[in-house]
């Protein structure tokens, strides 16, 4: 099968260049599912891996896929031929960036059957990762009032976290953008209020005429604004954080007594946890709020076939930092 992997190479500005590759097709667990990937999206966690590897040996990277199910493992019971799925797969097993793929029925979904591939491709992972902040980690209820600050409003993170708490909480959404066209993106989406993260966020806040946030969502560059958060956050409140700081140094959250919540949405893969059919459920409740068009896809940029030189446009993207939404790539 015709696959996109990376080649080890740390002089290159662009490290470990993507390349095309031709590898066997993937052999089924009694639990997995064969998907013909038929469009897939790119994430900071593909452009991470990629650059902090140090041995390739063929893997393939990609970790958002949308397609049709070609065969079935020997206990799969809620999938069959013909499904059309979508996911955002494992970290420790080769990704989406290949023409089929092996995926655990678990951790997967029926597609939204309203929007296109490409749409349905742009949403599983940052989906999986806001609701599990939200809703797992930060525990937030249908019908609890207050603010949430959301820093990194325009990515792909932050792009769906906006819409699902605007399709199911109360609660007001303040997200962060700095420029027009990122500010346009995330008032679109459904923000209540947006302010400029290149500024001083706790001043804005106060400006807002609301009360401090019991939540703050940081999606991006969180070690550069802890004191910032300490400041603005209320007493008793929630941090949660997607990101890799370098430092990270939570003792000055104690007074306020701030809960601190990671979340990686790999978790429930990677470790095969007791409840690890729940991410196929949420991603089953999200297929459903697409299609009763409460939330929209947060595709940006199509980019087209998938292959190496259209991987590496859309890596070199990412990182720069610049983007909104997500990138998306269809078929071979």
């Amino acid at each position: 099968m015709k696959a996109v992997s990376y080649v080890i190479n740390n002089h290159d500005d662009f490290k470990n260049s993507l390349v095309d590759i031709e590898k066997a097709k993937p052999t089924l667990k009694e639990r997995d599912v064969l998907v013909k990937v038929q469009a897939i999206s790119v994430n900071p966690v593909d452009t991470k891996v990629r650059k902090n590897s140090s041995e390739a040996n063929n893997r393939i990277l990609g970790w958002d896929a949308v397609g049709e199910i070609i065969e079935v493992g020997s206990k799969v019971t809620s999938f069959k031929v013909g499904d059309s799925v979508w996911y955002a797969g494992d970290l420790t097993r080769d990704g989406s960036n290949a023409e089929f793929q092996a995926v655990d029925e678990r951790i997967i979904s029926l597609k939204p059957i309203t929007v296109s591939n490409a749409e349905a491709a742009a949403l599983p992972l940052t989906a999986i990762t806001a609701w599990e902040m939200l809703f797992d980690r930060f525990q937030i209820s249908e019908t609890e009032v207050g603010s949430i600050l959301i820093i990194g409003g325009a990515g792909g993170v932050g792009s769906i976290a906006i819409q699902l708490l605007k399709a199911k909480t109360n609660l007001t959404v303040i997200a962060t953008a700095s420029r027009e066209e990122t500010k346009s993106w995330v008032e679109s989406l459904g923000a209540d209020h947006v302010i400029d993260h290149s500024k001083d966020l706790n001043a804005q806040i106060e400006t807002l005429g609301i009360a401090k946030p019991k939540y703050v969502f940081s999606t991006n560059h969180t070690e550069t604004y802890i004191k910032q958060i300490v400041s603005l956050i209320a007493p008793q409140g929630k941090l949660g954080l997607i990101d890799d700081p370098q430092t990270f140094d939570i003792m000055p959250f104690k007074t306020k007594s701030i809960s601190i919540h990671w979340e990686l949405m790999f978790t429930r893969s990677m470790y095969e946890t007791d409840d690890i059919e729940k991410q196929g459920d949420l991603l089953q409740q999200v297929a459903q709020l697409v299609d009763q068009q409460k939330i929209r896809s947060t595709l940006n940029q199509n980019l087209g076939k998938i292959n190496a030189s259209h991987l590496e446009k859309a890596h070199k993207l990412l990182e720069s930092g610049k983007s909104k939404g997500k990138i998306v790539l269809e078929n071979f």
